[in-house]
């Protein structure tokens, strides 16, 4: 099994699929279509029934009951894309022990995931990584869900002792840029429960997410000759400095952790004539996610009223909202995955999200789904590995979760 789980997922992640804000198709790049024909074929091969895809991408696959019981129809989902904050082409990843202390990803670059930076890593002493090296990211967020799912189902088709109501496994493009579920269909997808395979490190087990914007400021800026410019120019980039400078400086991503929330300024773009600022607004409270955006609102009078009427322009859009309060409605799906991993010896991590899944928005549309780790760590960077055991492990709770389901025959479908 271990085998092929890595045969999988280092396939995959030679696939590049990273997303793209800029793109107006969806998916937005064809690489994940590329992944979508490739999983197709995987899920076939290993004998999943109803295999699709459809004109957006999403690919969905069933494992069909082997109970006469009438269960709860059980989905788990992990997304095709990579993320546009590091190259996701051409990448090369190795298989290293790690020995402790500094683990060189690139002679030639310098490159190393120093354990005073990253100190989670001391924790797999001894164990077998898969790391990039260095150019790129890894892409186990979260082609090692695409891979740890997959390795799953055919464990649970090659042991027919494993007993199992309906199974429905899905993988969607687009969710690093917030667009994962856009077009998803939860009719179509036909579960009655699912979890998403996405999290980071083993153990981790999610209900709790931000409430999530995105803000796009504008600010109009007037150039004229530096040498006649005393009282008539208005340069826009100093005043998008003027704007990011009266948000508060404490916080930031950088500075923030836990339930604490955040703007995070991802790109300027700017002239003097003309300033685009687009900042992504976090927090797990509903009302100082609120407060956030008022924030936004009171800055841009303020600069309006000191620069002139219309200098600042912006537009917020919601994305997603904590999805704790519906899954708290469910809370047996979180205690399900719970049990599971206590029976495998893997200590739950019941912790909040500090950003978001696919599962936000389904759980908001009918379709409760907490998140599952993948044992990842670092995504989004260079820096990015995924020790083996704990995609093995990933694997397991999986499995476990299907039989837990099939035991335990009196949840409501």
């Amino acid at each position: 099994m271990i085998e092929k789980l890595i045969e999988r997922f280092l396939r995959y992640i030679s696939i590049e699929t990273t997303s793209s804000f800029e793109s107006k198709t969806f998916p937005s790049t064809t690489g994940q279509l590329d992944l979508a024909r490739t999983l197709k074929e995987d899920m076939e091969s290993i004998g999943l029934s109803e295999v699709t895809i459809d004109d957006f991408g999403y690919v969905m696959g069933t494992l069909p009951s082997n109970l006469e019981t009438k269960l709860p129809v059980i989905g788990f989902i992990s997304h095709m894309d990579t993320s546009p904050e590091m190259s996701g082409k051409d990448v090369r990843p190795s298989i290293v022990k790690y020995q402790g202390g500094k683990l060189l990803l690139n002679k030639k670059d310098n490159l190393y995931i120093d354990p005073h930076l990253y100190p989670e890593i001391e924790r797999y002493v001894g164990e077998d990584l898969i790391v990039t090296d260095g150019t790129t990211l890894l892409g186990a967020d979260d082609k090692a869900g695409i891979a740890e799912i997959l390795t799953a189902m055919e464990f649970i088709i090659s042991n027919p002792r494993i007993k199992h109501g309906k199974i429905r496994v899905a993988f969607t493009p687009d969710e690093e840029i917030g667009r994962g579920t856009n077009h998803f269909s939860i009719e179509e997808f036909g579960a009655d429960y699912a979890y998403t395979v996405d999290g980071g490190g083993i153990g981790e087990l999610q209900y709790e997410t931000f409430n999530a914007a995105n803000t796009e400021v504008v600010i109009k800026g007037l150039n004229i000759h530096p040498g006649s410019a005393k009282d008539k120019m208005k340069n826009s980039m100093l005043i998008a400095c003027e704007f990011n400078g009266m948000l508060p400086s404490n916080e930031i991503p950088a500075t923030t952790c836990g339930r604490e929330g955040f703007f995070h300024l991802i790109s300027v773009q700017g002239s003097v004539e003309e300033t685009i600022l687009k900042y992504i607004i976090r927090d797990h409270s509903r009302e100082k996610f609120s407060r956030k955006k008022t924030m936004i609102s009171e800055v841009a009078a303020l600069l309006n009223y000191k620069y002139g009427e219309n200098t600042v322009t912006f537009c917020t859009e919601d994305s997603y909202y904590n999805m704790k309060e519906k899954i708290e409605e469910v809370y047996f799906v979180v205690e399900t995955a719970k049990r599971a991993m206590e029976s495998l010896s893997i200590e739950p991590k019941i912790e909040p999200v500090r950003g978001g899944t696919d599962g936000v928005r389904l759980s908001f549309v009918g379709l409760p789904t907490p998140n599952l780790f993948t044992g990842g760590h670092n995504f989004h960077g260079r820096f990015e590995y995924i020790p083996i055991r704990s995609m093995e492990k990933s694997v397991q709770v999986i499995t476990k979760i299907v039989e837990l389901f099939s035991e335990e025959a009196t949840f409501e479908s």
